[in-house]
């Protein structure tokens, strides 16, 4: 994946769709089963959550520590208080975001090996597909609707089909699964979701 355009606009909301999104989640909604596979909805909040501490540790230089990046230190405050905890940590990554320089700026991204850094504005375009397609994880898990504004979908869509369908999506950490045949006509939403291995068609069975 490549992109050195500032996508901080539309990735903002972006993000603020998804903060909308867990503001109705309530502590007995954290066993709802989600796409993502193994992970109920605690278990997506919490990686969503830490992801935003990651990624704004980044952007102010200090996401080399993996501990920055794991979930189980914010595990115990998203089952608390899913909602507030979510929000805070959006609110801190949008914050980081916005700093002078951060598209020029240098990430630790530990997370992809020892040492591994990237530009910041690829960075950020990482952060926009993840929370585009987390926000559509959230709605399916609650059975609410999910519309993106149709700009927020152009923009993301080429960098979320410049993620290659290699061998790293057979990982179990693999953030995509393979991607899935995509449908003739289909919208820019559902070439997403079947290019990162989502399919749009999923729904929750059972709580």
């Amino acid at each position: 994946m490549h992109t050195n355009t500032d996508v901080r606009l539309l990735h903002r909301a972006a993000v603020a769709a998804s903060v909308d999104l867990v503001a109705a989640v309530t502590t007995e909604d954290l066993t709802r089963p989600t796409p993502c596979a193994g992970w109920d909805l605690a278990d997506l909040l919490a990686h969503m959550t830490v992801q935003h501490r990651g990624f704004a540790a980044a952007a102010r230089g200090g996401g080399d520590d993996l501990a920055v990046w794991d979930p189980a230190t914010v595990a115990d405050a998203v089952r608390a208080d899913p909602a507030g905890a979510y929000a805070a940590a959006a609110a801190d990554v949008l914050d980081a975001f916005s700093a002078p320089g951060v598209l020029d700026a240098t990430f630790a991204m530990p997370e992809f090996g020892p040492g591994a850094t990237i530009p910041g504005a690829m960075a950020i375009g990482f952060h926009f597909v993840d929370y585009v397609v987390h926000g559509w994880d959230v709605a399916r898990s609650l059975g609410v609707p999910f519309e993106p504004p149709t700009e927020v979908l152009a923009a993301v869509l080429p960098i979320a089909l410049a993620v290659p369908d290699e061998e790293f999506r057979d990982a179990d950490d693999s953030p995509f699964a393979h991607a899935l045949v995509q449908r003739d006509g289909a919208g820019d939403l559902d070439r997403l979701l079947r290019h990162l291995g989502r399919s749009p068609d999923w729904r929750p069975v059972s709580r």
